[in-house]
């Protein structure tokens, strides 16, 4: 059975009209020095038993350090990551400050084989992008969350 992970993907409208998306650019030293690809939507691995919406709650809590809003969320499928993982990802509209993103933290050997745990950021910073810029940034495999959304939402 794949690897499964549940996100988030939430969208608001631009100032100017359109629509902005909030991504996260992944955190940790194998990222940053990379801007493309290097972008994703708040998500991650369910607990056992739980379900994947719940899942995706939680973890955009766990990274953002902020209270999932209280929106409707609408089901944008899934799709396989390159490292085959399987990813579900819901949308929902509502705004939020990213300057309040207090961002949750994961360990690993850094430098490798050095014996040295050290903590990182999940997400080292959290911005609202228009989605050509998305598209761009987004790990790869995440793209096609950004078409669903902008074929759900219309012209």
């Amino acid at each position: 059975m794949p690897r499964r992970s549940a996100g988030i993907l939430l969208h608001r409208r631009a100032a100017g009209g359109g629509v902005e998306l909030l991504l996260g650019h992944l955190g940790g030293p194998l990222w940053a020095r990379k801007d493309e690809r290097a972008w994703s939507i708040p998500k991650g691995e369910p607990e056992p038993g739980e379900e994947l919406p719940d899942a995706a709650r939680r973890e955009f809590t766990e990274e953002l350090g902020l209270p999932m809003p209280d929106v409707v969320l609408v089901p944008l499928g899934e799709a396989r990551q390159s490292g085959g993982k399987v990813v579900t990802v819901w949308a929902g509209e509502a705004d939020l400050d990213p300057a309040a993103v207090t961002p949750g933290t994961f360990t690993m050997e850094w430098p490798p084989r050095s014996g040295r745990v050290r903590e990182f950021p999940e997400l080292d910073r959290v911005a609202w992008l228009a989605p050509e810029v998305a598209r761009a940034k987004l790990v790869a495999g995440q793209v096609v969350f950004v078409d669903r959304l902008l074929e759900l939402l219309g012209p």
